[in-house]
């Protein structure tokens, strides 16, 4: 049964081959165009090269358009809490860049937290607010941290606030 198995699968393979393709034995190696799409080795090269060129250009217009951001504070601390209330905080958010700050995304790592994004881009030395609203549940007593990844047009892309607090009942 095993060997009607492997026949049939080589045979397949065999059939499934087509006959332009070209495959090459050369100093006991045997190279083949399939994968590549291109006939040689130069060909090969002249298109990774493209490919870098390409990746260069990209990079290249990518860094013109970041810009470099500050915060008033990285950690916000709500201090002693009551368990289901709303605790919010604000963080000031600098340009500190040449171009355009456009801040992506505000994310909190827990449900029990809210973040709001500025809307709008932020021109080179101005600044806006990040509002994060922290409702911590009866089941979340004692300390809490939680965390607020925002990921903007900056070097690097992502930068992490942090709140916390002392939940009581």
């Amino acid at each position: 049964m095993k060997t009607l198995l492997l026949t049939g699968s080589i045979l397949f393979l065999l059939c499934a081959c087509d006959s332009s393709d070209k495959i090459q034995a050369k100093d006991g190696e045997v190279s083949s165009a399939i994968a590549s799409g291109v006939e040689n080795d130069e060909e090969l090269m002249a298109e990774l090269e493209q490919i870098r060129k390409e990746e260069q250009a990209e990079e290249k217009r990518l860094a013109s358009t970041r810009t470099t951001m500050s915060f008033d504070k990285l950690i916000h601390d709500f201090g002693t809490i009551k368990a289901d209330t709303d605790n919010k905080a604000t963080f000031i958010v600098t340009n500190t860049g040449s171009n355009p700050l456009v801040v992506e995304d505000v994310a909190a790592s827990c449900g029990c937290t809210t973040a709001e994004k500025p809307e709008k881009p932020i021109l080179p030395g101005k600044s806006d607010k990040i509002s994060v609203v922290f409702h911590p549940s009866a089941s979340q007593l004692n300390e809490q941290k939680k965390s607020i990844t925002i990921t903007a047009n900056t070097d690097p892309k992502v930068s992490m606030l942090e709140i916390k607090g002392f939940v009581k009942p």
